[in-house]
């Protein structure tokens, strides 16, 4: 066999990533997409995915939109079968669309934390990712890919001092998001073992996006850059049920 015809019956890698209209999310879309990967990039607004999605395959990107709300099942059963029907496989998974449950510009006490905010966060940051995952599994299974949810330093009890979540009232519904996100990464490593599917929780560090009113101190790129390190590790690279960020393992 020649080796343009061994190229040729090599699928393409497939990646998808969730909230990828803007942020962090836009800038995974572009690095996987620069390793010579087919991006589905998701969003819930149709106009700005559309755009975004536009925007990096003008720079050479094998990109393409996909309407997406991880908080709709309707539309991760419609995302499941897009991946299913054009690609048949998927190697990577970056569960990255969250919210913060924060209100922007203000701190509230524990008395005014709203349980309607509590679910709601739980439902996009937890739920949500759950469920694409669990839609996505035999596309996963067939590729031997590999699950990142994207999660946060605040999600360990090591930091739940001083000037970390114990110091913000109304982090609760957050950080109550991603300790049940790493959780889950954990158990769906273990059950996913043997079908050769690997999954971690990677904190991108504290990256300057809108979620944060920009507050965070790395760029969006670098923060890119530690999620598609680790989506894109081999296996035996990838540390073992641990939770990963931009400076190694951290505790849970």
């Amino acid at each position: 066999m020649m080796d343009s015809e061994r190229h040729e019956a090599t699928p393409r890698r497939t990646a998808l990533v969730t909230g990828a209209n803007k942020g962090l999310g836009k800038e995974i879309s572009r690095q996987l997409a620069a390793l010579g990967m087919s991006v589905l990039l998701t969003a819930r607004n149709d106009e700005l995915g559309s755009a975004a999605a536009a925007e990096l395959a003008a720079e050479g990107g094998d990109i393409r939109f996909a309407r997406l709300d991880v908080t709709e099942e309707k539309t991760i059963r419609s995302v499941a079968e897009l991946v299913d029907g054009s690609f048949g496989r998927l190697d990577i998974l970056v569960n990255n669309a969250g919210v913060s449950g924060v209100v922007r510009g203000e701190r509230l006490p524990l008395d005014e934390i709203s349980v309607e905010t509590l679910r709601s966060t739980l439902e996009t940051n937890f739920v949500g990712a759950f469920a694409l995952t669990q839609a996505l599994l035999p596309a996963l299974r067939t590729a031997g890919g590999r699950v990142v949810n994207v999660t946060s330093a605040l999600a360990t009890f090591a930091r739940t001092t001083g000037s970390g979540p114990a110091g913000r009232a109304d982090l609760i519904p957050y950080c109550a998001s991603k300790v049940a996100l790493n959780m889950t990464s954990v158990l769906l490593a273990d059950q996913l073992r043997e079908s050769g599917v690997t999954v971690c929780s990677v904190s991108p560090g504290y990256v300057a996006t809108d979620m944060n009113n920009f507050a965070g101190t790395k760029t969006v790129r670098d923060g890119a850059r530690t999620v598609v390190r680790f989506a894109t590790a081999a296996p035996d690279e990838l540390p073992d049920r641990a939770f990963i960020t931009e400076e190694g393992v951290a505790p849970w």
